[in-house]
Parts: C-alpha cells; sequence; structure tokens
C-alpha cells in the first residue's frame, strides 16, 4: 500500500495517493499550491511514520500530481471533498493534519469537518485568507472578473496562475475574520525570512482558533519552504509530540 495508488471519486476522477498502516492517528498531509505529495516535507514525514510503525496518507490534489484533472478546475471546496473522501476511504480512527502553505487553510477546513476524529494539527507557513491579502487590487479586480493572474514563480520557470474558480470559491472560505471552532491541540511553525507569507499570519491564525492548546514557533532566518535538515528536523518533534 506504501507504492502509488489511485482512488476513484464519484464523477471518476482519480486521486493519487500513497498510504502507511500502522498505529497512532494517520498523519495526512496537505500540500501547498501546485505541490504534490512528492515534496520534501512529505516525503520526509512518510518515511518517519513508516520506521515508526504509524499510519499516515498522502495524496495529490486533482490536476496537480500524478492526479486525474486540470489545475484549473481545483478549488479549494473540491480539494477539501478529495481529501476527506480518501479519509474516509482508508483512515479508519483519529487524524492528525498536517499542512503546508495553502494545506494549511485547507487544514482548517478539513478540520472543521472532521470533528472529534482530528487530535491535532501543524501548520507550516499556514497561508489561510491568501485570497485577501495575498493579492493587490489590481489583481483581486482581474479575477473578480474572470481573468487568470500571472505571478513569478521562484521555484519553476512557468509563471503561477490563480483561476478566477479558485478565487470565487476561497472567498467564501475565508477564516481569519472570526472563531475557528476547532478545539485540537495545534502547532504552527513559521519562518520569519517568509517572502511568500508573512509570519503574522500564523500569529492570526493561532488568535482565531478557539482551542487553547496553541504554540506557535517563529524560525528566525526561515523561509518558506522550511525544507532545511534543521527545519525538518523541527517539524518531525512536532509530529513526535502527538504520539
Amino acid at each position: 500500500m506504501t507504492d502509488t495508488q489511485f482512488h476513484e471519486m464519484p464523477d471518476g476522477r482519480r486521486i493519487a495517493y500513497r498510504f502507511c498502516p500502522g498505529e497512532g492517528p494517520t498523519l495526512v498531509f496537505l500540500p501547498g499550491y501546485m505541490s504534490d505529495m512528492s515534496g520534501g516535507k512529505a516525503s520526509a514525514l512518510f518515511e518517519e511514520a513508516q520506521d515508526a510503525g504509524r499510519a499516515a496518507l498522502l495524496l495529490d490534489y486533482s490536476g496537480c500530481g500524478q492526479s486525474d484533472g486540470a489545475f484549473a478546475d481545483g478549488t479549494l471546496s473540491r480539494w477539501r471533498d478529495e481529501v476527506l473522501a480518501l479519509i474516509e476511504a482508508y483512515v479508519g480512527g483519529d487524524v492528525l493534519l498536517v499542512g503546508s502553505s495553502m494545506g494549511g487553510w485547507l487544514m482548517l477546513l478539513v478540520g472543521e469537518a472532521l470533528g472529534r476524529r482530528l487530535v491535532g494539527m501543524i501548520g507550516i507557513a499556514a497561508a489561510p485568507d491568501f485570497t485577501r491579502w495575498g493579492y493587490s487590487p489590481d489583481q483581486r479586480e482581474t479575477l473578480s472578473r474572470g481573468g487568470i493572474v500571472y505571478e513569478d514563480n521562484p521555484y519553476g520557470p512557468e509563471p503561477t496562475p490563480t483561476h478566477p474558480g479558485f478565487f470565487a470559491d476561497a472567498e467564501q472560505l475565508l477564516r481569519l475574520d472570526s472563531e475557528i471552532a476547532i478545539d485540537c491541540p495545534v502547532r504552527l511553525l513559521h519562518g520569519q525570512r517568509d517572502q511568500d507569507v508573512p509570519w503574522e499570519t500564523s500569529v492570526k491564525l493561532a488568535a482565531a482558533l478557539r482551542s487553547d492548546e496553541v504554540q506557535l514557533c517563529l524560525i528566525k532566518d526561515g523561509d518558506h519552504r522550511l525544507s532545511r535538515e534543521t527545519d525538518i528536523a523541527l517539524l518531525k518533534a512536532q509530529v513526535d509530540g502527538f504520539y
């Protein structure tokens, strides 16, 4: 089961995933925008789970990685439903969510739906509500009129697109302006040299969460990805705290 498998959604979309059975809550990793389950943090946590005999689930959202679909059709709601479908199909008990960047926004939406099955969340440069603070007024106007916004991509040769469908859906899923009804323990990691998501976003998220068991760790020299060996070690230590 640790090799890549495919889960078929009701409309026939095939979602690529890897599942490692084991003890304790199942770690579910939620990648960032235009990312997939082959990234360094996801792979490191999956290998750690295998070595420790813990359950873990990785996946590619539709339109990303090895999953079916066009990225232009992707939305938070669509990807949330895919995550929940895989959890329902393959995870028998409690869930520990780990969300990176946009995955930190999606983590909130999935966590709200899981209810009592959610035993913990770990955000890595979590980026809730980035459609509100991450675009200029002109870009937001373009998206609201049905246009596509392209931005420079520091991680690859092609520009990063934001499609109007994603924008319109995300605007209905903003979370930082009101209390987030999640009560489980939460750990938030954020680099203070993050050029993509201001570290103050994690401060706002910590304040918005209803849970009192929230800890925020700021890494002074950390960038957005937090993928250095020291960053991965810190992330693993946070995961270990839930077992």
